[in-house]
């Protein structure tokens, strides 16, 4: 994929930053929504118009009529404009409207025959595609979808990462797994990498950390959601962000490309680095488990440590690690500092004193 070409040519720097709603809910929200864009110094804006939701319904979007604000607001604001599609008929639809690009969501970029017909229907079309990560995380379904595209003869292309379905209890509305996307990285080095906080963290506090983030870990670019008033969105208004706070969060990110594309540890490092990620997130998964267990244990008069519990746990940590190639001295010492840490989180939850 060494002919690939940026999504716009006056956006062909690094960051790209890419904004807008979850979905153009009307012409004036819209319109606010693009005119914050604009102010924020993003030059990318996108809007949902047919939106597929897990729960028949919910607000599945406004359909065509809303592709008609989002044409307005590309002439109000002189923005580049993206909406999502899922089928031909939307590629269609868009199209004709003016929009700049499409984006290709998760739910359909994990359908082979889906990604098949889109991929038909872009032939001979001169557009930008993102194509979101699939739902699970499967790198190869991933690259796919890339492909299909790629061969319909699209060469504006870009991957987003918006982070993976999980059933586990998390912080994150989806799970990062940066692994996954840095693999991406590694086997399609030519590809924009996008990251889209918003859909991973699911809540706009953790929005801000994610696309630092993303950043740090080398990626290109962000898609961030962006609504003039996110607590009254009819979508996903929990991880949405106000105009102010995205001019805020653009202006405070740091781009720290030290690494070269020719550096040949930098895949390592990267790796390491979203490894290093994956252990903290499983350690404060870890923790919250822990508060929810102290509480257990203060309703039911039951002391903190369970000393007989916790040595048969670390007996069979030692045990485990030692069969990976481990150390069963630097298991123990990390077992022990979790062990530490969670009664301290259960008594600062205010459970009963300890005999420890």
């Amino acid at each position: 994929m060494k002919d690939i070409k940026p999504l716009f040519d006056d956006c062909a720097t690094t960051p790209l930053y890419i904004a807008g709603p979850c979905s153009a809910e009307s012409r004036e929200q819209t319109l606010a929504a693009a005119r914050g864009v604009a102010q924020a110094g993003v030059k990318i804006f996108r809007a949902g118009v047919w939106k597929p939701r897990t729960k028949p319904g919910s607000f599945e979007g406004v359909g065509s009529e809303a592709l008609e604000w989002i044409a307005e607001a590309k002439q109000s604001y002189g923005l580049h404009t993206l909406t999502e599609i899922a089928t031909p008929e939307h590629l269609e639809e868009a199209l004709r409207s003016g929009v700049d690009g499409v984006w290709i969501g998760a739910r359909t970029t994990t359908n082979p025959f889906a990604m098949q017909e889109i991929a038909d229907a872009l032939r001979g079309v001169d557009t930008a595609v993102l194509i979101k990560n699939p739902v699970i995380p499967d790198v190869a379904l991933w690259i796919g979808s890339i492909e299909r595209v790629y061969n319909s003869g699209v060469r504006r292309l870009a991957a987003v990462h918006r982070g993976f379905g999980t059933y586990d209890m998390s912080v994150y509305r989806n799970s990062p797994q940066w692994s996954v996307p840095i693999e991406l990285r590694r086997r399609l080095p030519e590809l924009p990498l996008l990251s889209d906080p918003s859909h991973i963290g699911g809540s706009r506090r953790l929005v801000a950390m994610l696309a630092q983030e993303a950043l740090d870990l080398g990626f290109d670019g962000l898609m961030i959601e962006s609504h003039p008033t996110p607590d009254e969105a009819l979508s996903d208004a929990n991880q949405q962000i106000t105009p102010e706070s995205l001019a805020a969060l653009v202006e405070n990110l740091v781009w720290r490309r030290s690494a070269t594309a020719k550096d040949g540890l930098r895949d390592f490092r990267l790796h390491i680095d979203s490894l290093d990620n994956r252990l903290l997130e499983l350690l404060a998964e870890r923790m919250g488990v822990a508060r929810e267990i102290g509480e257990y244990k203060r309703a039911h008069s039951m002391a903190v440590v369970q000393q007989d519990r916790f040595n048969e746990l670390l007996q069979a940590a030692e045990t485990r690690a030692e069969n990976m190639g481990l150390s069963r001295k630097f298991i123990h010492n990390i077992f022990s500092a979790i062990h530490e840490e969670s009664v301290r989180q259960q008594v600062d939850e205010g459970c009963a004193d300890t005999t420890k």
